[in-house]
């Protein structure tokens, strides 16, 4: 179990039905409309609401940016490939290699709002960076669909039989990514700055693309800087 701090989180956790909410912790205090709307959908799904004075929600809280709302919670559901593909027109994330749980947050408070409809990752134990995951992400990782993949390569292989084209984040034989069609079932493998794509994705690629510098930079961009330029040029295409 973990606690997560502050209202965005709490209202995630609570209401995208993605875990189990064991209770509520809310400042004794708090009367605002945003703390009435809380209290209101934890009392219709029966979960158990505690008031604590402020110093005691302090010791609980890992940070100062609670303000005066905690939720525990427990392990995260996680969801399936074909869970990720049901949808009228799949747009499919692939992230590998974004390790730190705040980039990994942005990462999804972004995909979120350029309307991804799946996010597929190797399998790891994200369950101790929940917290930071949905505060991070301001609380978008909990709307998301999230598949956890022992064989990534074979998750990318169902989506592309189900009829996605897979556009991998790679400058080698690329095309810019503005001339990529987006507007059709996606899977966009995006890797992070250290280690890239792996093999088993690169292998299966339908198409690379390459985010066009305006100046020589060798250097590539982070995970998180390339999910944003990529997913709004789908949300662009997509309108």
């Amino acid at each position: 179990m973990n606690w997560f701090e502050g209202a965005l989180s709490v209202k995630a956790v609570m209401m995208s039905d993605r875990r189990p909410v064991i209770k509520l912790v809310v400042d004794q205090k708090k009367k605002d409309k945003d703390t009435a709307f809380i209290l209101r959908q934890a009392a219709q799904r029966q979960i158990p609401v505690e008031r604590w004075p402020r110093e005691k929600i302090d010791q609980q809280a890992l940070g100062r940016t609670h303000g005066g709302i905690l939720a525990l919670a427990g392990d995260r559901n996680y969801q399936s490939v074909q869970e990720c593909l049901d949808a009228p027109q799949p747009f499919i994330a692939v992230l590998e290699g974004i390790e730190d749980p705040f980039n990994l947050g942005y990462a999804f408070r972004t995909l979120y709002a350029a309307g991804c409809t799946g996010v597929l990752m190797g399998s790891r134990d994200w369950q101790t960076a929940q917290p930071t995951i949905v505060k991070s992400s301001a609380g978008a990782s909990e709307q998301l669909a999230w598949c956890l993949c022992e064989d990534l390569g074979a998750a990318v292989r169902q989506c592309r039989q189900a009829g996605c084209v897979l556009y991998c984040a790679q400058r080698s034989d690329a095309i810019d990514y503005f001339d990529a069609d987006f507007n059709q079932p996606i899977v966009l493998a995006i890797g992070g700055e250290l280690r890239g794509l792996s093999r088993d994705v690169l292998e299966q690629s339908d198409q690379n693309i390459v985010i066009p510098y305006a100046r020589p930079v060798r250097s590539a961009l982070n995970g998180t800087s390339a999910v944003a330029a990529i997913s709004f040029e789908v949300v662009r295409q997509r309108r």
